[in-house]
């Protein structure tokens, strides 16, 4: 089932020095009132209504999954077509710089995002929902047909599976063997940090600066 939004009106990953790991974020499916009462007074009435519906695909995601914890392929439909409902919108013209990563509460407050909002959002719906976050890969690639950065969201059944893609240029999502126009160039989760291959770790994923970033902000909205 597809939850519609039907009241909706280059991507870069810095790595920089070792850092702490941000503060731990509550669960996604319960926004505080504060931070649904800012988000209206952001962005308008509209926002919180598609924050509602967010929180209703992550609900009803995760008790998909407590009746059927073997079946993942429900869950993973879901949060791909939801935000893939989304439109693209580039860093410079949604929020004046190059390179900016949304929290999923910005992503659906101003309706838009690019490559690196959609596989965050999607990432963070999932982990939130009870998906492993060691079957979960935020990948940065290169698209070769576009000739540009890219990020998209790896799946592993097991360690050494093939993964399956959500990304929002294709709808479908595919194994990667079904994408030879994507070439990964590395990968990271809550955890870790991985090379071009997923087989060899590169170290922390607190290293990506903008992760970090992004972290500090989910916390800051869940302290609203």
């Amino acid at each position: 089932m597809r939850e519609r939004l039907t009241f909706f009106c280059g991507c870069c990953l810095m790595v920089g020095t070792w850092v702490l790991a941000a503060p731990a974020v509550a669960s996604l499916t319960d926004l505080p009132a504060g931070l649904l009462a800012w988000a209206q007074s952001k962005w308008g009435k509209e926002a919180p209504q598609r924050l509602a519906v967010w929180q209703r695909v992550a609900r009803d995601s995760k008790a998909g999954l407590a009746n059927n914890k073997a079946d993942l392929a429900p869950a993973l439909t879901r949060a791909n077509a939801f935000f893939n409902q989304v439109p693209y919108v580039n860093d410079i013209k949604h929020w004046g710089v190059e390179d900016y990563w949304a929290t999923p509460v910005e992503m659906l407050g101003t309706f838009g995002g690019d490559c690196e909002d959609y596989s965050v959002a999607k990432y963070l719906t999932l982990k939130d929902i009870g998906v492993p976050i060691d079957r979960l890969r935020i990948t940065y690639v290169r698209a070769v047909r576009l000739n540009e950065q890219h990020m998209v969201l790896a799946y592993y059944a097991t360690p050494d599976a093939e993964p399956l893609i959500l990304d929002n240029l294709v709808p479908d999502i595919k194994p990667a063997s079904q994408r030879p126009d994507l070439e990964p160039v590395y990968s990271f989760n809550d955890d870790d940090l991985w090379t071009a291959t997923g087989q060899t770790r590169k170290g922390a994923a607190t290293q990506v600066r903008q992760w970090k970033l992004l972290l500090e902000k989910l916390a800051k909205e869940q302290a609203m």
